[in-house]
């Protein structure tokens, strides 16, 4: 079976939540499961579940957290034992197939860039976040990895976003869009503008510029954008979904369920060679269960190598 690593301190909830998911997913997946972490704590949460000796879970002892209030790099290279670190690594060794953490986004991000380093024709990984749509679901990218960001950037982004929808989301034609302060390819800052030019020459099936009111209306299946911008985007969008949801209260939990994240699971980080999921803090049991099973799907899916593929045929296209 297929081996996650699960940062099981990481995140509001961990390591209750983050255990109870992997539980479920040990349960109910074809996956084996590697919790990393504390050991005495893991052991604690994991009393809660009768029979949890007999599913496919494993303990892997890393005695250091990484905090949200700490400097990733610093805190890195100060705890090699951090949970984060230890995870990753173990994928790097090929010990697991991917890892998943709902801890510290900027550690997480540079754990697997340390450990993993990137595509070949990859400058910067991207968080890609799926978003709903009133059509279908759609890419969001990046969303939180990169502050800043060349056109360059952009344009790879769109394409590991391209291979993401295909795989993920069965699009096969995904159209690409680029998050922008109007429809004209003349509108926005230097760096829309020039990935405007980039993306409408490549060989990808570019729409053009899209506004924010536009990205839940299902126009775009990928949506490019800086991480700066991405973020806010998303976390925009989660505190209108809670006002939604408090002013309307169970009227519509069928509705509010397809803009949950946790139905989502996590974002993987595109563009490090090798399978890396980031979970929002708050993750629950349902989000840390569909995030491994997304990390199971890419596993099995060659999804690595379906990026480094269409990254090398955008090179080659753009010489």
């Amino acid at each position: 079976m297929i081996r996650i690593a699960v940062d099981a301190m990481g995140g509001d909830h961990a390591p209750g939540a983050i255990v109870d998911g992997a539980v479920a997913a040990a349960r109910h997946l074809d996956v084996q499961v590697a919790l990393v972490g504390a050991a005495p704590a893991i052991q604690e949460a994991l009393s809660a579940h009768d029979g949890w000796r007999t599913l496919p879970i494993e303990i892997v002892d890393a005695p250091h957290v990484i905090q949200m209030t700490e400097a990733p790099a610093a805190a890195l290279r100060r705890k090699p034992g951090a949970s984060i670190r230890v995870a990753a690594d173990r994928v790097a060794r090929g010990e697991a197939a991917a890892f998943f953490s709902a801890g510290h986004t900027g550690a997480t991000v540079m754990a697997a860039y340390g450990a993993f380093g990137t595509i070949p024709g990859v400058d910067r990984p991207a968080l890609a976040a799926t978003i709903p749509t009133g059509r279908r679901p759609a890419v969001l990218l990046d969303a939180g990895a990169n502050v800043e960001c060349r056109p360059q950037h952009l344009l790879q982004f769109a394409v590991m976003g391209g291979v993401y929808a295909r795989v993920e989301l069965g699009i096969e034609q995904p159209r690409i869009g680029l998050l922008s302060i109007g429809e004209e390819e003349t509108k926005g800052n230097e760096l829309t503008r020039e990935a405007h030019r980039l993306l409408k020459a490549s060989s990808l099936h570019f729409i053009g510029n899209v506004e924010g009111r536009e990205i839940y209306r299902g126009v775009a299946d990928v949506i490019v954008c800086d991480g700066f911008t991405g973020n806010v985007v998303l976390k925009t969008s989660e505190g209108l979904v809670e006002m939604v949801e408090s002013l309307l209260g169970d009227g519509l939990q069928g509705a509010l369920k397809r803009l949950d994240s946790a139905e989502y699971g996590g974002a993987p980080l595109l563009g490090v060679a090798g399978l890396a999921i980031v979970g929002h803090g708050r993750s629950s049991a349902t989000a840390v269960r569909n995030a491994i099973a997304m990390a199971h799907r890419f596993a099995t899916g060659d999804f690595i190598q379906r990026v480094e593929r269409d990254i090398a045929g955008a090179g080659q296209a753009a010489r």
